[in-house]
């Protein structure tokens, strides 16, 4: 496919994106409340358990409208994420076959749960990033978080956690269609390890290490699942094209 068509391919997908982001906007335009409190609950939890003042700050006229309209977006990236799940593996994986399309299936009943549970599995790692942050504030001073701020912090975090466990499941992908193989995996295996944790590092941005942990422990065990995968694949298509006559030994083609 030519350069041309790949980009119309692109910003026709991207449009499908922004279209399902914004109608469930609207839906999450009425459900602002409940979340609201739902990512407040790490700062609330600091002020009742250490008894200090902490408390989530509208400072400008405009900032509870501005911040409505953000965490919406927020909750509709969320309720939109089969869409655009979907588009990008479209995008990504375009010249399967009729049989392997039931592919998409199997991606789509993968990547949503997995996407799901990277952002679930933030919310518990903010109330200790939290805690620990806040823990600097000098004796006789009070934590007056401006909602900006620590609602983008929060929202950044858990979109981070959920995209990262995505992440295997595109390796997957990437096999289907002979991009990656299992053997670069294997080969690559120390930089992928000091990719995921300069990765947790930059995603938790907290001095201890325990919430690094909960992003970095679950995306090495995703990785070596995707490389099991990825290695049942090249298993499979190397027995197909032995059959068709097809396979070349790559340590032929080097010599």
């Amino acid at each position: 496919m030519p350069l041309a068509a790949h980009l119309i391919e692109l910003r026709n997908r991207l449009i499908i994106c922004i279209i399902a982001l914004a109608l469930a906007a609207i839906g999450g335009w009425f459900l602002y409340d409940p979340v609201l409190m739902l990512l407040q609950a790490p700062i609330m939890d600091v002020a009742a358990q250490e008894g200090r003042v902490a408390e989530v700050n509208f400072a400008g006229v405009a900032s509870p409208f501005d911040m409505k309209v953000k965490v919406s977006l927020f909750i509709g990236f969320f309720i939109s994420s089969p869409v655009w799940l979907y588009q990008l593996w479209a995008f990504v994986v375009p010249g399967l076959t009729k049989n392997e399309k039931r592919y998409s299936v199997g991606f789509l009943a993968a990547a949503i749960p997995l996407f799901l549970a990277g952002a679930f599995l933030a919310s518990y790692a903010l109330p200790n990033a939290v805690r620990t942050l806040t823990a600097f504030t000098p004796e006789g001073a009070t934590n007056i978080i401006p909602a900006q701020d620590y609602l983008s912090f929060v929202m950044l975090i858990v979109v981070v956690f959920g995209l990262a466990f995505v992440l295997p499941v595109l390796m997957v992908g990437l096999n289907l269609i002979g991009i990656l193989s299992a053997d670069t995996i294997r080969r690559s295996w120390r930089w992928i390890v000091v990719i995921v944790f300069a990765f947790a590092a930059i995603a938790t941005p907290t001095p201890d290490g325990i919430s690094m942990f909960f992003l970095v422990i679950p995306m090495l065990l995703l990785f070596v699942l995707a490389w099991v995968l990825c290695w049942l694949g090249d298993r499979r298509r190397k027995r197909k094209m032995i059959a068709e006559g097809t396979w070349v030994d790559p340590a032929e083609v080097d010599d």
